[in-house]
């Protein structure tokens, strides 16, 4: 009796065994509480086509192996990409950052120079250069807005400013607007940190934390103005400042006009 019930338990004890090994050789890919998109390899078909659109029009700046370049006179000419992972592709790819006309252009937001299958190659590619961060998977209507709008202030707006209008950094460098953010470039851009940005993991901002952000940033591009006339959302100081030049400025002209009148009835008399 024994030995028959031994024999009947060892394929069921073999079916994770088996379970396991057909995931591993299908590449299933492994979750991790929905972080990123795209989680498994892409189509090597993909990668091949964005290797060819690379060599195009990347490796003037970046290298043919993706290592950076130097320029003659000894400046880097483009940094490395090696472990930039897809959401640094995606980030500057779909804000049109990239690619530059001159090494020395500042990346700034305008309309993507490739098309969407195009930048879906491109980062493939420049995803299977090392090991780098994957694209977030950002849901904006999950988050929070009041929690997205604490964090925020406390971790955004001192670049950012308060109405997400942008702001001076050092060295000439500014932090851009933010209206024209989608959620998944907000997610992507606090995973790199493109710039001066300082990169905020998920040790520093869970999923559902980039979430919350995600809806307070698309929030401010049309807010709920209670307290008035929006004035440009240029943040408190140009905006009290705007207020006092054309309140004290509305101010004397009444005055003005009252010690004129004043004048001129005591030179008709009684």
């Amino acid at each position: 009796m024994k030995k028959a019930m031994t024999l009947l338990l060892q394929p069921i004890l073999l079916v994770p065994l088996v379970v396991t090994a057909v995931l591993v050789a299908t590449g299933a890919p492994a979750r991790s509480g929905g972080a990123t998109v795209g989680a498994a390899a892409p189509p090597t078909a993909l990668v091949e086509q964005g290797r060819e659109l690379y060599l195009v029009g990347c490796t003037s700046c970046h290298g043919i192996d993706g290592q950076g370049l130097e320029a003659p006179d000894g400046d880097q000419r483009g940094p490395s990409i090696v472990n930039a992972g897809a959401a640094s592709a995606y980030y500057y790819l779909t804000t049109g950052r990239m690619p530059l006309a001159s090494s020395e252009d500042l990346p700034l937001r305008k309309d993507p120079a490739y098309g969407r299958r195009e930048i879906e190659a491109l980062v493939a590619y420049v995803g299977s250069l090392g090991d780098g961060p994957g694209i977030p998977a950002v849901d904006s209507a999950a988050g929070d807005l009041a929690g997205g709008g604490e964090l925020y202030r406390a971790n955004c707006q001192a670049c950012h400013s308060a109405a997400g209008a942008g702001g001076a950094l050092s060295y000439g460098r500014a932090a851009p607007a933010l209206a024209k953010a989608t959620a998944t470039q907000i997610g992507a851009a606090m995973r790199v940190g493109p710039g001066q940005m300082p990169v905020f993991g998920a040790d520093a901002l869970t999923p559902d934390e980039v979430n919350s952000i995600a809806r307070y940033v698309r929030y401010l591009e049309d807010p709920d103005d209670r307290g008035g006339i929006a004035l440009g959302r240029l943040g408190p100081i140009p905006e009290g400042f705007l207020i006092w030049v054309f309140g004290m400025g509305a101010l004397l002209v009444i005055c003005t006009l009252i010690g004129k009148r004043a004048k001129d009835r005591a030179e008709v008399g009684p």
